[in-house]
């Protein structure tokens, strides 16, 4: 090798090695001595459709699903009357479901759909005692049964209007006039409305024409709803509703809510056996959970001061760390030695640390799923700019977070996440669920359109729902004016989804005390009297339980035995019941469940329960 060849080989190994010794001491990127991981590879599992028998069985207390179309979207509808408690079974057997007392024909009654024999059937069952709920009445020959001359279809409506001389509107939101948008100029819906109804109008579309109608038929009733509620239902639950809502967040828009608690009612009303399972638990009225985003150096610090003041009230709150260990657009490190530490003390006082990512990159949503086999400390994910972010993957943000948290953390294990920026890539669900996760908190009450929680599905789509559960968020502090002064708006809010039993999620960055501490205090001292407090984790597994509770009733004579079954252990759950009935006695006797009125608490039970009643 010639002398200039050498020196230039030679100043290349000398560049390589200073390059190589200022990455390894570069204070821009923090690095945990000994830690390195995780070691397993995450596996997202295969898009595989939920199938129909999930839902199928049960007892003929249930409402029946008559599903007409298996290429609909009925998952949406039973993934929500799985979060409004509303026990059901679904079945595409018409003999089947006129053998319970109330049933719901979804997404389409027709002669295309449903066979003559079918259709003589369902007016028979309705004449003679039962309660027939239908989405798109489309004919077959049953318009008169539902009292309207035709459906009209539109894809101009964008809302429905409940009149507040409703005894259901009235329950719930008062007596004014509730009006709930259902679609925008971006999301047009596909409507039906009732022409020349003979019977009750419930909601009219914004033009006035009839969108909901109920007549009474002989000694039952039909309901004939022109909005495909399982498809709205995925619009919100899919964090899809691009423009529906009226606004992102700090506001009470109950659409969902709205279609949920009406069929709540009618089964209540029209079902002798009808129990309700409890949305809050201990038989609280509103489910509250105070979370707050860690990604900026100054929260670091302040999110003890928070915690110091939960803890001293007896409540638990959520802390989303970023595990941000290197230096970029966004912000210097702050997870490094001191950081770890103080995050430990957060867990030391009781408080749930869960994820907020590794990059807090406003490109989360389109990043790339990644391999699965990301590890720390080579992932190194750089946001250089507001849209830019580099070497990142959602597999990756995903799970190196949970890694350094559990490692700097002893005993924590990381169920709950939350992206920066709410941030929502359409692989989340299924990212989730591979690393490990269980509970998330990614988009707003208003824009998932219901303020209750829900089950994500794969690529937040139609078909497969995952293990995840969604908990949105109704309360933040970034909108304008300061949160401190948005308390008296924020416990109006409050008392209006405690109404039903809902969820009130508050997100705040403790970037600084004064005027968010004490909205904190104010939120706190106004609703601790009837509102359940506790962290996502704890509020994620409760509802996780109930998600798996089924509900059965059986009556002889003038005995009703109510079955409950619970795969998973389940502390604090309500059942509404009819009234009338008094609590007799319950094996095992150990469940001890104890009646108010019509609401029935149970202390702490698993398997098997009997309850028993007298009327």
């Amino acid at each position: 090798m010639s002398r200039p060849a050498k020196l230039l080989s030679g100043l290349v190994f000398f560049s390589l090695l200073i390059a190589a010794l200022w990455h390894f001491l570069d204070d821009s990127v923090f690095r945990f001595p000994g830690l390195s991981g995780p070691s397993t590879t995450s596996v997202v599992g295969p898009d595989v459709p939920t199938p129909i028998s999930e839902y199928a069985g049960g007892g003929l207390s249930r409402m029946a699903i008559l599903l007409t179309d298996r290429d609909s979207s009925w998952l949406g509808l039973v993934q929500g009357l799985k979060s409004f408690g509303i026990p059901f079974t679904l079945t595409e057997d018409y003999q089947e479901a006129l053998k319970h007392g109330l049933v719901m024909v979804y997404p389409v009654i027709s002669g295309k759909t449903m066979t003559a024999q079918a259709l003589s059937a369902l007016a028979k069952f309705t004449r003679q005692g039962g309660t027939l709920v239908a989405t798109h009445v489309l004919g077959g020959g049953v318009n008169s049964l539902f009292g309207f001359s035709e459906a009209v279809s539109s894809t101009a409506h964008t809302q429905l209007r409940f009149a507040s001389d409703n005894a259901f509107i009235q329950r719930y939101f008062g007596n004014a006039d509730l009006n709930i948008p259902i679609g925008s100029t971006l999301q047009p819906r596909g409507t039906y409305s009732y022409s020349s109804p003979t019977g009750r109008v419930l909601a009219r579309y914004d033009d006035n024409t009839p969108a909901l109608i109920s007549q009474d038929v002989g000694k039952g009733r039909a309901y004939a709803l022109g909005l495909d509620i399982g498809a709205f239902s995925l619009l919100g639950y899919n964090n899809r509703q691009e423009g529906v809502a009226k606004s992102y967040v700090n506001s009470f828009e109950p659409g969902l809510d709205t279609l949920y608690l009406l069929l709540r009612d009618i089964y209540a009303e029209r079902e002798p056996d009808a129990v309700l399972l409890g949305t809050v638990p201990d038989g609280k009225r509103l489910s509250i959970i105070l979370t707050h985003d860690i990604d900026y150096t100054r929260s670091v610090n302040n999110a003890l001061s928070y915690a110091q003041y939960q803890k001293s009230q007896g409540i638990a709150a959520t802390y989303f760390i970023q595990t941000k260990y290197i230096r970029d657009w966004n912000d210097d490190v702050f997870f490094n030695t001191e950081g770890a530490a103080k995050v430990r003390q957060l867990s030391e006082m009781g408080m749930e640390v869960a994820s907020h990512s590794v990059a807090h990159s406003k490109a989360f949503g389109a990043l790339p799923l990644g391999s699965g086999s990301e590890a720390y400390p080579a992932y190194e994910p750089f946001v250089k700019s507001r849209t830019e972010t580099r070497h990142a993957t959602v597999l990756g943000e995903l799970r190196i977070s949970r890694y350094l948290l559990e490692a700097t953390v002893p005993g924590l294990a990381v169920t709950s996440f939350r992206p920066g920026h709410l941030e929502n890539p359409e692989t989340l669900p299924q990212a989730l669920e591979a690393t490990g996760y269980r509970f998330s908190s990614s988009a707003t009450a208003n824009n998932a359109l219901t303020h209750l929680p829900f089950r994500l599905n794969y690529n937040r789509r139609s078909v497969d729902e995952t293990g995840i559960f969604e908990f949105p968020i109704t309360i933040e502090d970034e909108g304008a004016p300061l949160m401190g002064s948005r308390l008296p708006q924020a416990l109006q809010i409050a008392e209006k989804i405690q109404r039903y039993g809902g969820l009130y999620v508050v997100l705040t960055h403790p970037n600084v005390l004064d005027h968010k501490l004490a909205f904190t205090r104010g939120l706190v001292q106004a609703m601790k009297p009837t509102a359940w407090f506790g962290t996502l984790a704890s509020f994620g597994q409760w509802w996780a339980a109930r998600d798996q509770v089924s509900v059965d009733v059986v009556t002889v004579n003038s005995s009703k035995t109510l079955t409950l079954k619970a795969p998973q252990p389940i502390a604090g759950l309500t059942v509404e019941v009819p009234a009338g009935w008094r609590l007799t006695g319950s094996r095992p006797a150990t469940a001890a469940p104890v009646q108010s009125g019509r609401q029935l608490l149970l202390p702490s039970f698993s398997g098997n329960v009997e309850i028993q009643f007298s009327q």
